[in-house]
């Protein structure tokens, strides 16, 4: 098979696997639809000027937090924190940049960076959190009313790690889920309308971790993989039975800090975690009822920003220490590495999202967004600029939608223009 054949057929397969999701995964939410970090969006800016894109609009009152926005219904919405950092909140804006309301909804974490993790699902006219002590709640998006919420941390003794509950709910088949962790369960479903719980894992005995859940289709089998401190697993969406857990991470004595939701391509699922912890690709069997090992690389090992797949090949940042990280690449089929460069400039690692024909890169340190070319020869930087506006680290997730461009730091949010 020649090369150009090679790239028609992942082209194929790639948009065959997008559409077996899109059908089965409809609500709006974190890094997508999909939860892949994949916008599909046509028609924007090759490059973009010194100074940056045309600032359309931008506000300093989302509170603060590491979420991301969702654009959905012709508005924004994003969670925060109040004034006093004691109560997590919800608001909605127009795409203009003015706040319709705000709502308090949920308590945050105790520990160490309390703010804002969950990044709210939104289907229809219900949005859908999970506050960092575990609240699962479902909030009215025409008025903000809080229309239900359950104490998921105190009723389903949540075992966490050292930084609580980060988790943007699933919501599937009218349910939401979560991912408690500990002794009395691992995962639940709650009935999207009422909150009242329609079914519970078996517990693994084990801490929950920081990832999102992910449903796939895999030979016309809906699944939700899961992750926890020390397993990935697979759910039965519609008994809550795990069928399949994996483990062998290969790394003794390290802990397994977990916070990104792995990509499912073709029968397949990536996962990569910080910390020197690696890269993994699980081969599933034809009927999803367990997974293999099919390769593992050390060369990737992404803290929390994510990664895409673009063409056949996987692009994220990988960890070298809380401030530093390359940017690399590698084939989905092999795992052989194609590059690991750094980001010039100083630049460290952080963010990804791609529109299948651009990487768009969010440097977590010093919050430079780069618009890179995908290319298997290397870290191909077309332009970038910065942003400088709001506090803390950079780690909410860039959002791109109708051709703009959404970035947030803490309570600031920016709209920017890159359609062509």
């Amino acid at each position: 098979m020649s090369n150009t054949q090679k790239y028609l057929c992942t082209i194929v397969l790639l948009t065959a696997s997008l559409s077996l999701t899109i059908s089965a995964q409809s609500p709006q939410g974190f890094r997508g639809s999909e939860r892949n970090g994949f916008y599909p969006q046509t028609g924007l800016l090759e490059s973009w000027p010194e100074s940056g894109p045309e600032l359309i609009w931008e506000a300093h009152d989302a509170g603060s937090g590491y979420s991301s926005p969702v654009i959905y219904g012709g508005h924004l919405f994003i969670t925060g924190m109040n004034e006093g950092k004691d109560r997590e909140t919800f608001s909605a804006y127009t795409l203009n940049g003015e706040k319709l309301y705000e709502v308090e909804y949920g308590k945050p974490w105790d520990g160490t960076y309390p703010e804002t993790r969950t990044t709210p699902t939104i289907k229809g006219d219900r949005a859908y959190v999970i506050s960092g002590s575990g609240e699962v709640v479902c909030i009215n998006t025409n008025n903000g009313e809080i229309i239900w919420k359950v104490d998921g941390g105190v009723k389903f003794e949540r075992e966490t790690g050292r930084w609580g509950t980060a988790e943007s709910p699933l919501v599937f088949d009218n349910k939401v889920m979560f991912t408690p962790g500990g002794n009395k369960t691992t995962m639940v479903a709650l009935d999207a309308e009422t909150g009242e719980t329609v079914w519970k894992t078996i517990p693994l005995e084990d801490n929950s971790s920081y990832v999102s859940p992910l449903l796939i289709n895999h030979s016309g089998l809906n699944r939700i993989i899961g992750v926890t401190d020390s397993y990935v697993f697979s759910v039965d969406p519609g008994n809550g039975n795990i069928e399949w857990t994996f483990s062998d991470w290969g790394r003794e004595g390290r802990e397994n800090i977990a916070p990104n939701t792995p990509l499912y391509h073709n029968g397949r699922l990536f996962f990569s975690f910080g910390y020197e912890l690696g890269s993994f690709m699980l081969e599933l069997n034809e009927d999803a009822s367990g997974a293999t090992l099919a390769w593992r690389n050390d060369d990737m090992s992404t803290h929390h920003g994510h990664f895409v797949l673009v063409n056949g090949i996987i692009y994220g940042s990988n960890w070298i220490s809380n401030n530093q990280g390359n940017w690399v690449a590698l084939d989905w089929e092999s795992g052989e590495t194609l590059f690991a460069e750094d980001w010039p400039g100083g630049r460290s690692k952080g963010s990804i999202i791609t529109t299948g024909k651009k990487l768009y890169t969010l440097c977590e340190r010093r919050g430079a967004i780069g618009l890179v070319r995908p290319a298997p020869e290397g870290f191909d930087l077309i332009s970038e600029f910065r942003i400088t506006q709001g506090e803390g680290p950079y780690w909410s997730h860039p959002v791109i939608e109708d051709g703009v461009l959404y970035l947030r730091r803490g309570p600031a949010i920016k709209a920017f223009n890159i359609s062509q």
